[in-house]
């Protein structure tokens, strides 16, 4: 008996350390990923700047006007073109709605980038994540929150179904368990 008290406990600290370390690890993924995102934004920003400034000029700022204008042509540079115009229209356009999803607070950003991240961008950012420990306040409060979410949800899980277990066991028996 004295050895499982011990282990309950111990097992609730390591799960807990465990918890803020994983915790602290979510601002500065979230920073990263948003670094990520606004390096690519730029990028496809300036690819995108010559098009977009010929369909200000000439299609009153209509990008998909001049795509239409050059898949349309006779000419089979033109049309090949357009192919390529549309990728970077569509990618601009991909990293333009990651970059304002971004925008939100850290809980709404953290719900985004867990379960509605762009998969290519999400990839690339976990292939080459680096682990910090910060030790400002906001990395300390989701790692303060975190661990105490997983522990408790484990208490309630693991330790929690042991409870239910004896008292099944004990109805089943005959013998009353408090």
């Amino acid at each position: 008996m004295f050895f499982t008290s011990l282990f309950r406990a111990y097992s609730r600290l390591a799960i807990f350390a465990v918890g803020i370390l994983l915790g602290i690890q979510v601002p500065s993924f979230m920073d990263q990923y948003s670094q990520r995102i606004d390096a690519h934004f730029r990028e496809v920003s300036i690819n995108i700047s010559g098009f977009q400034t010929t369909a200000d000029r000439l299609f009153d700022g209509d990008l998909e006007a001049l795509i239409a204008y050059y898949a349309s042509s006779n000419d089979e540079v033109f049309e090949s073109d357009a192919d390529s115009i549309r990728l970077i229209a569509n990618r601009y356009t991909r990293i333009l709605n990651e970059r304002n999803a971004l925008q939100n607070n850290a809980f709404a950003v953290a719900l985004h980038v867990m379960f509605a991240a762009d998969q290519e961008f999400l990839d690339e950012a976990l292939d080459q994540y680096s682990y910090t420990v910060p030790l400002n306040s906001v990395a300390i409060q989701w790692g303060i929150a975190l661990a105490i979410f997983i522990t408790l949800t484990m208490d309630l899980s693991i330790f929690g179904c042991q409870k239910c277990y004896r008292l099944v066991k004990g109805r089943k028996s005959g013998v009353s368990v408090n």
